[in-house]
């Protein structure tokens, strides 16, 4: 069962490269990028001027259903469910699709300042984050798991970037 990262409103070339280069590494299936034709601004909210991530799932969901494998898309939008501020991401757990947002992963959100690796980092955890659900994880309590629940930017930061033992056993034990 294949990865397929598809880019909806998701501007920044470098970092899918990158991102399917390292998942490539760390899954031992194919890693495929897709496009759909989907409009994400029927799901912006303007109260919050964020977009909403579950109504953007649920409109994904006839349009893959064709695809045997996991599909996460990627966006450069800020987005939210109504019981939080905003969220860096959402998957449907032991289910096909995840939703990453990188807005809040940018360094430049917070400091104004652009660095490109950490965006890759903090990148890079939360697709696996996001991912761990699709495949049955819950939230981990192990800072070193990428399973770790991150409710603001420090602990994306603080968190490890790779699947605690336990987690990574689930992970391992899925019929690729």
């Amino acid at each position: 069962m294949d990865i397929y990262l598809t880019p909806l409103k998701f501007y920044n070339q470098l970092l899918l490269q990158n991102l399917v280069a390292e998942l490539s590494k760390r899954f031992s299936c194919k890693i495929n990028v897709i496009d759909l034709k989907v409009n994400i601004d029927d799901f912006f909210s303007i109260d919050r001027q964020q977009y909403y991530s579950t109504q953007i799932l649920a409109e994904v969901l006839n349009l893959t259903d064709h695809i045997n494998g996991k599909v996460v898309l990627l966006t450069d939008v800020d987005l939210f469910v109504p019981a939080l501020t905003f969220i860096f991401g959402e998957a449907q757990l032991n289910g096909k699709h995840a939703i990453v947002s990188v807005c809040r992963l940018h360094e430049e959100f917070y400091s104004g300042i652009s660095e490109e690796k950490l965006l890759f980092e903090r990148t890079i955890k939360e697709t696996l984050h996001e991912l761990g659900h699709n495949y049955g994880l819950r939230h981990c309590l192990d800072w070193d798991c990428v399973m770790h629940s991150s409710n603001g930017i420090e602990e994306v930061d603080i968190k490890g970037n790779t699947y605690c033992t336990t987690c990574a056993k689930v992970i391992e034990g899925y019929r690729w």
